[in-house]
């Protein structure tokens, strides 16, 4: 009796090849920026590469300064994007493809290509570039992100919050600090979320708007990478290493946020 071979494909098939890709250009660059973080020159163990973060004066105020201009420009994003996003979620407007289409064309468009644009325009202007066009080009390059996960979650709230909160005699004010604000809190988290860490890891933009004058954190990581010496990059492994605790803690704390929220439309609204 000859037995027959049969083969069928399921999910987790499909995800081998998303997984490889992982762990290769993923899980095994962080192991080497852990590795690297915790070698000497001579390939001994040592603490000395994170000990220059708190000993030299630019390492921490540089990332002092970073996180300044990540929680300004996120600031600035979300009282820009919130009102936005609010107009576009109103019935009125939702359906106008055109006025979405008009915020999500930038992102479509290279963020370097479009930073590169903004620079021009203020150099035209006689604009002198440092913090202000800093943060200029990070709200330019970053609002997008902070608009679109507010919108999908505005759209995605249960209206009959909001008819049970007027049947109580609440004013619109009301409404809104009280039942349309909590409910957009996921949706706002994740645009912080959005906006805060690649503002806290770049340097493109903050190079480009200040013409290499102002070194913000990710600037400095991105030139203890580009120096030929193996200490430097040894350094720029631990400051990264830094950035990813950072970011780690960020992300905890957006989920302790996100926690006992009303559930939207069809269940929770994270």
């Amino acid at each position: 009796m000859t037995r027959k071979f049969s083969f069928s494909l399921s999910r987790k098939h499909f995800a081998v090849p998303y997984m490889a890709f992982l762990a290769l250009f993923v899980i095994v660059p962080l192991v080497m920026l852990f590795v690297n973080a915790f070698m000497a020159a001579d390939g001994s163990f040592t603490f000395a590469n994170f000990a220059k973060f708190f000993t030299e004066k630019t390492g921490l105020l540089t990332f002092l300064e970073s996180m300044l201009i990540g929680a300004i420009t996120t600031v600035l994003c979300f009282f820009i994007g919130y009102p936005i996003a609010y107009i576009l979620s109103n019935p009125k407007y939702n359906k106008t493809t055109v006025l979405i289409f008009l915020f999500i064309l930038p992102m479509w468009i290279n963020f370097l290509l479009r930073t590169i644009a903004m620079k021009e325009l203020l150099e035209m202007l006689n604009v002198e570039l440092g913090y202000g066009t800093i943060l200029l080009g990070m709200v330019y390059d970053f609002l997008p992100f902070m608009i679109l996960p507010i919108y999908t979650t505005l759209t995605n709230i249960d209206k009959s919050y909001v008819e049970a909160s007027e049947d109580l005699g609440a004013k619109p004010m009301q409404v809104f600090f009280k039942t349309i604000l909590p409910l957009s809190v996921p949706g706002i988290v994740s645009g912080v979320m959005m906006v805060f860490m690649p503002t806290m890891s770049s340097f493109v933009i903050s190079d480009m708007m200040s013409n290499n004058t102002i070194l913000l954190f990710g600037s400095r990581i991105n030139r203890y990478f580009t120096n030929a010496t193996d200490v430097s990059q040894k350094v720029g492994s631990a400051y990264s290493l830094i950035l990813l605790i950072v970011i780690g803690i960020t992300v905890l704390l957006s989920k302790k946020l996100n926690k006992n929220q009303v559930p939207a439309k069809g269940g929770d609204l994270w």
